[in-house]
């Protein structure tokens, strides 16, 4: 059953795409253990039930920001409002430290997955402390896994040239962020 509650928003999402359905399949359905690796990977992230769903939402549209996966964006975008997240949680996104919409715990969610997502990964020590005075180690595993397989799964997606399916035509979609440090 609770498989069935964790991926109810995929269910309404999924069949909203309007192009580029098989971008991703393509090219894995010729790795077959590696489509079957992928797809256990989000069941257990989906079923692990340690943090709330909202924080792992997040720090997921974090890290796919940062990455620049539009396709991630795309489906994520639709996902974060399925979840019971906002519009204003989503546009604040890349101004998390400045933003009231977030809560502390939310913003040292938000901080978490900048630091993973950076390259290289940059997690400081008073961050660590930080993150293990709020979470337990089962939440604050939970939470470094979600952003990292985002981390992940938004490169694989740009590597496989996945390109935006349309999740989020006619709504709010969520935009790359400029990299840290970039010229602007």
């Amino acid at each position: 059953m609770r498989f069935l509650d964790a991926t109810r928003g995929y269910r309404r999402v999924l069949p909203r795409a309007r192009r580029n359905r098989w971008d991703f399949f393509r090219p894995m359905i010729r790795r077959p253990a590696l489509l079957a690796a992928n797809g256990a990977y989000e069941s257990a992230l989906l079923v692990s039930n340690r943090v709330e769903p909202r924080l792992k939402m997040l720090g997921g549209m974090k890290a796919a920001a940062r990455v620049g996966c539009e396709f991630c964006l795309d489906i994520g975008s639709a996902l974060f409002r399925e979840s019971g997240l906002s519009d204003e949680e989503l546009l604040n996104l890349a101004r998390f430290r400045e933003s009231d919409v977030y809560d502390h715990r939310q913003k040292l969610v938000l901080e978490l997955a900048e630091a993973i997502t950076s390259t290289p990964a940059t997690v400081s020590d008073d961050l660590r402390t930080r993150l293990d005075a709020e979470f337990t180690p089962a939440e604050l595993a939970e939470l470094s896994s979600a952003i990292a397989w985002e981390n992940h799964r938004s490169r694989l997606n740009q590597a496989l040239g996945v390109r935006p399916a349309g999740f989020s035509d006619g709504t709010t979609c969520l935009l790359p962020e400029q990299p840290l440090g970039a010229a602007r």
